[in-house]
């Protein structure tokens, strides 16, 4: 699929950048840049798009992602309402790998350090039980200058290392294609299956938004993503359920029906395989949490 280059804009007295996102619409689009992204997620829920990997995120999220890995964190649509309580706060830090010198992750104790950014080309998920340490770690480079905010990055990064539970994000397999002609397509997909999931899609009015034939649109969207636009779709619905489940104010049939499924049967199959459990198991282990 083509991502968007960004480009990422540094201080001449800075090494690297770190900002604090008080709006979801920053970047709100799926993209890629040659600097490593760390993020922190302070406020702010949504669908998170990195790689060929779909999933919610959520308040307390913390994601390492490589360098000219394409991402895209879409906030839930109440976050654009000047009316909702719901606000996003961000902090985002962007290095290049070699920032701090040529020769810097060849130095031996650095090892498991040069290994963490190679994992991050495939984006590294970091633990909920470790979230909030590594959170405040980002957070607190807003704070400092000179040395101090390189050696809180360092802190970060190797308080991520040493989560022995910390996930892959994307799959070995990805491979991105950054051909000019593919950006505005792939965005007009994503959003349009956003905010009409809930309904029934056809083949055909997908192939339209993409501007190609219907014969060549499923080819088409496997090629650029790994996976069928039905996997596609089905993920966005259970990531959907998942985030009504947390909330907690509907009856697991409500949501099914919701999220944009026709058949509990079916719901209740997609949601055990994309997640791991049921639907109720889902809900009680959140809420136990």
């Amino acid at each position: 699929m083509k991502p968007q280059l960004l480009k990422v804009a540094n201080s001449p007295v800075q090494s690297f950048s770190a900002r604090r996102d008080k709006v979801p619409y920053v970047n709100n689009r799926w993209h890629y840049h040659a600097e490593v992204e760390l993020i922190y997620f302070k406020e702010g829920n949504g669908t998170q798009f990195i790689g060929d990997n779909i999933k919610r995120f959520r308040t307390g999220d913390v994601v390492l992602v490589g360098a000219h890995l394409p991402h895209y964190w879409r906030f839930d649509d109440n976050y654009f309402n000047e009316n909702e309580e719901n606000h996003a706060d961000v902090v985002v830090v962007h290095f290049s790998e070699n920032f701090w010198g040529s020769h810097f992750l060849n130095l031996p104790e650095n090892k498991s350090l040069k290994l963490l950014l190679e994992k991050a080309h495939r984006g590294v998920q970091i633990p909920d039980s470790h979230s909030a340490q590594i959170g405040e770690l980002i957070e607190s480079i807003l704070l400092h200058e000179g040395s101090r905010r390189i050696i809180l990055l360092m802190e970060a990064l190797i308080a991520i290392d040493k989560c022995t539970d910390h996930q892959s994000i994307s799959s070995i397999g990805f491979r991105h294609n950054f051909e000019e002609t593919e950006n505005e397509r792939i965005n007009a997909i994503y959003n349009y299956s956003l905010a009409n999931f809930k309904r029934k899609l056809q083949m055909e009015e997908m192939a339209a938004i993409a501007n190609i034939s219907p014969n060549s649109f499923c080819r088409y969207f496997k090629s650029r993503t790994r996976k069928t636009y039905t996997q596609f779709i089905t993920e966005i619905r259970v990531g959907h359920a998942c985030k009504l489940l947390i909330e907690d104010s509907m009856n697991v049939k409500q949501i099914c029906y919701e999220s944009g499924f026709h058949n509990f049967a079916s719901f209740h199959k997609h949601f055990k395989v994309i997640t791991g459990m049921s639907p109720l198991n889902y809900q009680k282990s959140f809420l136990k949490k």
